[in-house]
């Protein structure tokens, strides 16, 4: 997640702007999955294609990871400023959060992909006679992997698709059978800033979270039901969690050091027991197949904790 101040009025448009095959794959190979042969024209939603794009336009990093997934890589002309996974996708200064439909237009695209219809550029880009895909952040993991599958279908690999959700499917159900069983599940919480914003269950991060048998403490915290609260530094003291996550290691440089520093910290079990988890932030603000590498450093955590 890529934060600006104020957290609580972008958190949202943040999510929608977010992986690779087998979960750790950077190249545009989906591994053994043989090539698709879907005939065109194909149709996802109200969107129509009549051929396979051949020039795509990315202006969500999660959506450039799914392309580069599910074998479409070569076929990506363009990703926005935010696309720096997989290391050869082609970032460009194109922009998710302040888009410009001209600029897009400028690479000549057969599709555009995005996750959020900021400043109406679905509109924009269907006047200039270009296909846009809306693919907006998933809220569950069915909805990641059915969005996984439209992409694949859109861009002429749909059996390749299938190959990475089945995957991940496999390696999720593996990661969480594994963990061992506890008499009292282990609470947590979660860090998106140093502000103390957090997600709750409802959350698609934090639906990942209870995969694991995790209890939030964010989730009192809610008041409005829009699942990021900010919570005080007393009642997260009070709350007391068992583990702490750290999603804002990049944006704001934050580490176990840095939390054990922090005034009247030292009397969280989390802090007490060392059981901090710095986090990749790219990795915790995206829905691609590399969902897989965020489950797997939660449960690795988990299985890490000593019963009670």
């Amino acid at each position: 997640m890529f934060r600006r101040i104020p957290v609580v009025a972008v958190i949202a448009a943040t999510l929608a702007l977010g992986s690779a095959a087998c979960a750790d794959r950077g190249d545009d190979d989906p591994g053994t999955a043989p090539p698709s042969t879907a005939a065109f024209p194909v149709t996802v939603g109200t969107l129509t294609l009549d051929k396979r794009p051949e020039r795509i336009v990315s202006l969500s990093a999660s959506l450039t990871e799914t392309l580069f997934a599910v074998g479409a890589g070569k076929q990506v002309v363009a990703a926005d400023d935010t696309s720096n996974y997989p290391a050869d996708a082609p970032k460009t200064s194109l922009s998710g959060f302040k888009p410009n439909a001209e600029a897009v237009a400028g690479y000549r695209p057969d599709l555009v992909v995005i996750s959020n219809d900021i400043d109406k550029i679905a509109e924009a880009l269907t006047r200039l006679k270009i296909p846009v895909f809306l693919a907006p952040a998933t809220k569950t993991l069915d909805e990641a992997y059915a969005q996984i599958a439209d992409v694949g279908k859109l861009t002429g690999h749909a059996a390749e698709a299938t190959a990475v959700t089945t995957r991940m499917k496999d390696e999720i159900a593996k990661l969480v059978k594994d963990l061992p069983a506890r008499a009292k599940p282990l609470t947590y919480y979660y860090e998106l800033d140093t502000m103390l914003y957090s997600v709750t269950s409802k959350t698609f991060i934090g639906s990942l979270f209870t995969l694991a048998g995790l209890t939030n403490i964010a989730d009192p915290a809610d008041k409005d039901g829009g699942g990021y609260p900010q919570l005080s530094a007393e009642s997260l003291i009070k709350a007391n969690p068992d583990m702490i996550f750290l999603a804002d290691t990049k944006c704001c440089q934050q580490t176990a050091e840095t939390v054990k520093a922090r005034p009247g910290w030292s009397t969280i079990t989390a802090v007490k027991t060392g059981q901090i988890v710095p986090l990749d932030d790219d990795i915790a603000s995206r829905w691609g197949p590399r969902i897989v590498d965020l489950v797997r450093v939660i449960t690795d955590a988990v299985a890490k904790v000593p019963p009670a």
